[in-house]
């Protein structure tokens, strides 16, 4: 069974900013189906969401690596990029990185993505 699609939204980090104050002050509630991960650009999910790192992200949901160096044979990438790109995904919440046994052990948090775009000045998601 296919994992749901991952709601990621776009909205300028002046705006993030002042919408994540507005949840702390209570002031506003986010909505439920809201995404939870967000991005200040188109740009900016382009280049995390790329060709590779979505042929990435579809590499380890499919092999489920036990380990970086698992991981490493499956792609072909060298441990540095291979570890600079995972906690670039991570930091974005689109990869789980488990430590396990003195392993890490990445995990897929999606592999399908919805994107919504904000382009209202409220402090909450788009339209």
């Amino acid at each position: 069974m296919a994992k749901a699609a991952l709601k990621v939204g776009i909205m300028p980090r002046e705006q993030y900013v002042q919408r994540t104050l507005a949840i702390a002050r209570g002031e506003y509630v986010p909505r439920a189906g809201e995404p939870k991960i967000w991005f200040e650009s188109i740009k900016s999910l382009a280049e995390v969401l790329s060709e590779q790192n979505r042929q990435l992200l579809a590499l380890i949901e499919l092999h489920r690596p036990q380990s970086l160096y698992e991981l490493e044979q499956l792609s072909g990438r060298k441990a540095p990029n291979l570890s600079r790109t995972l906690k670039t995904l991570e930091a974005h919440g689109l990869v789980e990185l488990r430590k396990e046994h003195r392993r890490v052990i990445p995990r897929a948090r999606a592999t399908r993505f919805q994107v919504e775009l904000n382009l209202s000045s409220d402090n909450g998601a788009a339209c």
